[in-house]
């Protein structure tokens, strides 16, 4: 249905609920080296990353510790970043390795299980905090809704089940009934 000229259109407000987990950490002071060609059309900056765990990720420590690391490095920029693993073929806990890499000491263990991980920086160096929204997966539930952090105070929900549903259509992949 269209929209008259001068009709306006507005959607709700999203509002995060409560992170299920913030944790104490220190954001180190970065010293950025690096070579990066942009446009010359305004100033573009990483808001947020959406990584996708792939087996390759899982597969050696030094893949496991390059994927930390990268997570890393967007959540020290104040980019949000949410980790998405539905690999069931290695066994890696990356959220452990990503709280690894941000010197954050945890009992936290996913090892083994498909999750969805929303990751958002918070504070500067001492007074920095890592708030996470977690959801452990599991086969023929629906996927979760989470906030993708775009900024300090703005999240827009990141509706994986809708986003996996639209991927089966487009790559015309036939879904399993999910169960009841």
């Amino acid at each position: 249905m269209g929209r008259s000229s001068g009709e306006s259109f507005e959607s709700p407000a999203y509002a995060a609920t409560s992170p299920g987990l913030t944790l104490a950490v220190e954001w180190p002071n970065i010293d950025d080296v690096r070579v990066e060609i942009v446009s010359d059309e305004g100033e573009p900056r990483l808001a947020a990353a959406i990584e996708l765990v792939s087996p390759r990720n899982k597969d050696r420590p030094r893949a496991r510790e390059a994927f930390a690391e990268k997570c890393a490095d967007h959540l020290r920029r104040g980019c949000g970043v949410v980790v998405v693993d539905v690999v069931t073929t290695r066994r890696a806990d990356l959220h452990f390795e990503l709280l690894v890499a941000l010197e954050i000491e945890s009992t936290s263990d996913v090892s083994g299980q498909l999750s969805a991980m929303s990751y958002r920086s918070v504070g500067h160096e001492r007074d920095g905090q890592l708030l996470i929204w977690p959801a452990i997966l599991e086969i023929g539930v629906p996927l979760p809704t989470l906030p993708l952090w775009l900024g300090a105070e703005l999240a827009v929900p990141l509706d994986l089940e809708a986003s996996h549903s639209a991927a089966c259509v487009d790559l015309r992949v036939k879904r399993a009934p999910e169960s009841t």
